[in-house]
């Protein structure tokens, strides 16, 4: 359901969150939800509409300046507003306010945060690490949070950033993966993001089979997201030390 259907109010302009396109020399914007927006860029499966704030194409939001038919005819070959939505949140960059942004940044900190608390342990004691201590390697790895993938995408290379200033082990599980030819291009990246693979294969038939290690911790949001991505037809399959 679309949230607003006319020009941006210009009393709230400051706070838009945007995505923006530059295109033909044209600038193209919409304004957007952005909890909505970054979780059509991490899946890809989110209804415009739910996405879109105002159901507007413009040239400058934040001056309620609504892009000419004319332009969008002749660089979209439509003027239809959900197809150049979807080209401007495919192709473009989002803009989020500096406000939104330190908050989700701050979410997702925790959440990782979070994460190696509960799954990470010293390798000398065999005891988790304190939050504080996790907090503090992450100051001093220079730890940057990345806004546009989620916390489970990230902790990987984090936690390989970290392991310099705090010695950290996980108890890892491996998985044999198989992915049918008609999710494969797509899955492939989810797969690369969630753990360090091994004995990648591409069949004749187009699908994918590989070996795939990960933290325990992880596994629950892995197989969630393998099996919502490729809609419980994919083959996951724990491999036995």
């Amino acid at each position: 359901m679309v949230k607003g259907q006319g020009l941006i109010d210009q009393r709230q302009n400051v706070y838009l969150n945007l995505a923006r396109l530059k295109k033909a020399g044209d600038v193209f914007e919409i304004s957007i939800d952005p909890d909505a927006a970054i979780k059509y860029k991490e899946k890809g499966e989110i209804d415009i509409r739910d996405i879109l704030t105002a159901q507007k194409i413009f040239s400058d939001a934040k001056r309620g300046m609504l892009a000419s038919e004319n332009r969008l005819k002749s660089v979209f070959g439509t003027i239809d507003v959900l197809q150049v939505a979807k080209k401007i949140l495919d192709e473009g960059e989002i803009q989020l306010t500096e406000e939104y942004r330190r908050s989700l940044i701050e979410r997702k900190r925790k959440r990782i945060v979070e994460i190696i608390h509960r799954n990470g342990i010293d390798p000398k004691t065999k005891l988790p690490h304190p939050v504080k201590r996790i907090e503090n390697a992450f100051e001093e790895a220079k730890i940057k949070i990345d806004n546009y993938k989620t916390a489970e995408d990230q902790i990987n290379d984090i936690i390989k950033k970290i392991r310099p200033v705090l010695p950290i082990s996980f108890e890892r599980k491996r998985f044999r993966v198989v992915i049918p030819a008609v999710y494969a291009g797509k899955v492939y990246r989810n797969l690369k993001q969630s753990g360090e693979l091994s004995d990648e294969d591409w069949k004749n038939d187009g699908s994918f089979e590989c070996v795939i290690e990960m933290p325990a911790g992880l596994v629950g949001e892995f197989f969630d997201k393998i099996n919502d991505a490729t809609h419980g037809e994919s083959l996951i399959e724990e491999i036995e030390e």
